[in-house]
């Protein structure tokens, strides 16, 4: 294992929680459903991911340059107090691939000693053995992931993923989805470059830069410095990219040097000490500490992984919960296992008086459940079936108002008009009719079946109306009972379902509304008009007012015609008529076809009554599984279990995962980090901070005085006055971190010239995990920096 001096400074309870239950969630399989916050490693062939993952652990992993690994190799590193008891935990998690006997098989191998030398090639070569990977085993990459849990008292906090090398394109070893993983947006990339060769021609460089464009999670890692030239340009051009000046990333670059053949087999201690003189010397002596060698890289790794999970976790909560909400409706749709007759029965009463109360909800106009989805759309729309047969109606009225006549009277009408015909012409056209009807009347008056003949002329369009217009309101009909089904039963039982019962249904309520049709037209066509409305007078006086002063005028002009007389009275009477009957005909429609004869009859579709009755061999017909439904409820449910079970693991971070959203929110009005003030300005305004810590983790927010102590359940407490810490040598940046990705806006501190010994005297740990309370700040003090290196909390 790697030396007691590599120890990584910053290990706190809180830490390890985080990324135990990460390793946790991602063991049980829900990353197949859920992207989660991790470090992937990847590079090309022999760019030196062994050695890094080597020095990273203190483990030695396969390193030959013909070898590359043929699976995902997952590492788990925890730190444990001094005192504690080095592990090791290989095994295998299979492959979705794999059937269930592989499964098995695999899940078998289970190794938990520490190997000779610290060796741990010889636990991936039984790995390789036992996935059956090889060119000559028929597998050459695999699906499989190795997982290897180190922990100890020099081991960081944790978790990184090790990719299988990337070839040149072509090679037939390397699958299109070697890579896949680096494309979870949560995961942070770790990219390996050997300084052996040209960067550019790397392919990690350009897989990088394809799926991380911007390059806002991507950490650049550089390899074998010490193979380049001293003073020549290759070196000059890596030095460069290590100060992120040519490939810029927002997590910059690192710079390490790897074991050679001829150092292979020296200590960690020995490794290291070559590392920091190699580091000391020449332009690598320019690069900051913590941007170069194994040590630096594991807190600096350690660290990015905290942060993007805690960065991430009120997502993932949201996209778990999303996942649950998603598999419970699909399993409520798919209903309980249906083997047996009385299971089917019993699924289909179920789903017939879903079906009965959401068609009842629908025609009624209480769009309460979640099947109605958002009005704004059209689909929200259309399923509202009340609201689209109120307006469809309102149309065919308005319709019927319009364009209801077949020819329209008027004064004076435009030449050519299909429509529109001036009284004076029509006159003449009824004159004419007159006298081909003539009875035994007198001189001067008219037979009263002229009236309907006019009338029956005028109405024809009626007809075309009212069936097109059927027609709409059927179509709604047939969409909103369609999209009901597709909402309580899955679509192969709304198949079934639709062919055997509603199907022959619907075409009986659609035969009973042609019918309906029928019958409030044939009055109106055939029979003679008649009506006891006493509108159809006073629409005649009203008719009648304004027409006599334009006959007086027709008659001062021309010799008196008896006729025309009769022939304006009787159109007279059949406009008044008219009027009466538009208004008996829309009412009637919507009334006695449209609400009688199809709305109110469709909850009568598909009730528990009728499912009853139905024999033994429908009900099979009709609700019978499939062996694909079975399979799809079987998935839905492993699912659905995993799903819940991170979800309660994640909740461990905090009293309730709603505190965890809900800090989001706060963190988006927020700045990432406090604007540093001068030093000289002692007086300046703190900005009201914020800090509310679970027992397991930071995700409130409540106040803190500028004095820089914290009040506990039992008191105010001065940082300096604390015990010593609970975690080995904490220091203040280390604290400062956790609270920046808390997103707490400012704390209040003075400069101070004491390191270590003040430092690590403040028990943050305790801070992060005891309840804070309201305290007021004073306006003295400054605002932290970004890092809090060189100050102390008072």
């Amino acid at each position: 294992m790697a030396d007691q001096a590599t120890a990584v400074p910053l290990q706190s309870k809180d830490h390890k929680t985080l990324m135990d239950i990460i390793d946790k969630l991602r063991s049980k399989g829900i990353n197949r459903y859920v992207n989660l916050p991790q470090i992937v490693v990847c590079g090309d062939q022999s760019s030196g991911k062994s050695s890094v993952l080597q020095a990273i652990s203190g483990m030695s992993f396969p390193t030959k340059d013909s070898l590359c690994t043929r699976f995902a190799t997952e590492l788990i590193l925890r730190h444990t107090d001094e005192h504690a008891e080095e592990k090791c935990h290989v095994s295998i998690s299979p492959g979705e691939d794999r059937s269930a006997q592989e499964r098995a098989q695999l899940e078998q191998f289970q190794y938990s000693e520490i190997p000779d030398n610290d060796n741990i090639g010889v636990l991936v070569d039984k790995a390789k053995e036992a996935m059956g990977v090889g060119i000559d085993r028929g597998r050459t990459f695999c699906q499989d992931v190795l997982r290897i849990e180190l922990s100890g008292p020099t081991q960081p906090h944790l978790t990184i993923v090790d990719l299988p090398g990337l070839f040149r394109a072509g090679n037939k070893e390397q699958s299109a989805e070697d890579a896949a993983i680096m494309k979870n947006p949560r995961s942070i990339i770790l990219a390996v470059v050997s300084a052996q060769s040209n960067f550019a021609l790397q392919e990690v460089t350009q897989l990088a830069r394809e799926i991380d464009v911007s390059g806002v999670r991507t950490l650049g890692l550089v390899t074998k410095p010490d193979t380049l030239d001293v003073g020549s340009t290759s070196e000059r051009d890596y030095f460069e990219l290590v100060q992120n000046k040519d490939v810029k990333f927002r997590l910059g670059w690192h710079v390490m040097r790897n074991r050679d053949f001829k150092t292979r087999d020296v200590t960690n201690d020995e490794r290291d000490r070559a590392e920091a003189e190699f580091f000391a010397q020449g332009v690598w002596a320019g690069i900051p500490r913590l941007q170069k060698g194994a040590p630096s890289l594991r807190t600096r790794l350690s660290e990015v992984l905290r942060d993007q999970i805690l960065d991430q976790l009120p997502d993932v909560l949201e996209e778990i919960r999303r996942g649950l909400d998603s598999c419970s409706d699909r399993l409520e749709k798919l209903g309980a296992a249906r083997g047996t007759l009385v299971e089917q029965r019993k699924y289909l009463l179920s789903a017939s008086h879903q079906f009965s109360n959401l068609i009842t909800e629908a025609k009624d106009g209480f769009y309460q459940d979640k099947f109605f989805g958002n009005a704004r759309e059209e689909n929200g729309y259309r399923k509202r079936l009340r609201a689209v047969v109120q307006n469809t109606l309102t149309e065919f009225s308005h319709e019927m108002r319009i364009n209801g006549q077949a020819r329209i009277i008027v004064d004076r009408a435009p030449k050519g008009s299909s429509t529109q015909v001036s009284r004076a012409d029509y006159l003449l056209e009824v004159k004419s009719l007159m006298r081909r009807t003539r009875g035994c009347e007198l001189p001067g008056t008219y037979n009263p079946l002229i009236i309907g003949e006019l009338f029956h002329e005028q109405c024809t369009p009626w007809r075309g109306q009212l069936e097109g217009f059927s027609s709409r309101i059927f179509e709604a009909v047939d969409f909103a009972v369609n999209a009901a089904l597709t909402y309580i039963v899955d679509e192969d039982t709304k198949s079934r379902l639709w062919s055997e019962l509603i199907s022959d249904a619907l075409d009986q309520l659609n035969g009973q509304l042609r019918i309906k049709v029928e019958e409030i037209l044939r009055p109106h066509e055939d029979g003679h008009p008649i009506t006891y409305n006493h509108y159809l007078t006073e629409n005649v006086q009203k008719i009648h007012t304004p027409l006599n002063h334009r006959l007086e005028a027709i008659v001062k002009n021309m010799e008196a015609d008896m006729e025309i007389v009769a022939s304006s009275d009787a159109v007279d009477w059949m406009e008044a008529y008219y009027k009466v009957a538009l208004k008996q005909v829309v009412d009637d429609f919507s009334k006695l076809a449209i609400e009688a004869c199809l709305i109110s009859e469709l909850p009568k579709l598909f009730t528990p009554e009728i499912v009853f009755e139905l024999d033994d061999d429908v009900v099979s017909r009709i609700a019978g599984e499939s062996w694909e439904i079975a399979d799809e409820r079987k998935f839905l449910t492993e699912k659905m279990e995993i799903l819940s079970s991170g979800m309660t693991e994640l909740q461990r971070l905090g009293k309730h995962h709603q505190r965890i959203t809900d800090t989001r929110g706060k963190r988006d009005d927020t700045p990432s980090a406090p604007p540093p003030l001068p030093l000289s300005d002692s007086n300046s305004a703190s900005s009201r901070s914020e800090l509310e810590v679970e027992e397991n983790g930071v995700f409130g927010a409540d106040e803190k005085e500028s004095t820089g102590s914290i009040r506990t359940d039992t008191g105010v407490q001065d940082a300096t006055e604390r015990g010593p810490t609970a975690c080995p040598s904490p220091t203040q940046s280390d604290f400062w971190a956790e609270l920046k990705v808390a997103r707490v806006p400012a704390l209040v501190a003075r400069p101070v010239e004491e390191t270590r010994a003040n430092r690590e005297g403040f028990d943050w740990t305790e801070a992060l995990e005891a309840p804070v309370k309201k305290h007021k700040k004073k306006k003295k003090g400054i605002v932290i920096p970004e890092s809090s290196e060189g100050y102390s909390f008072e």
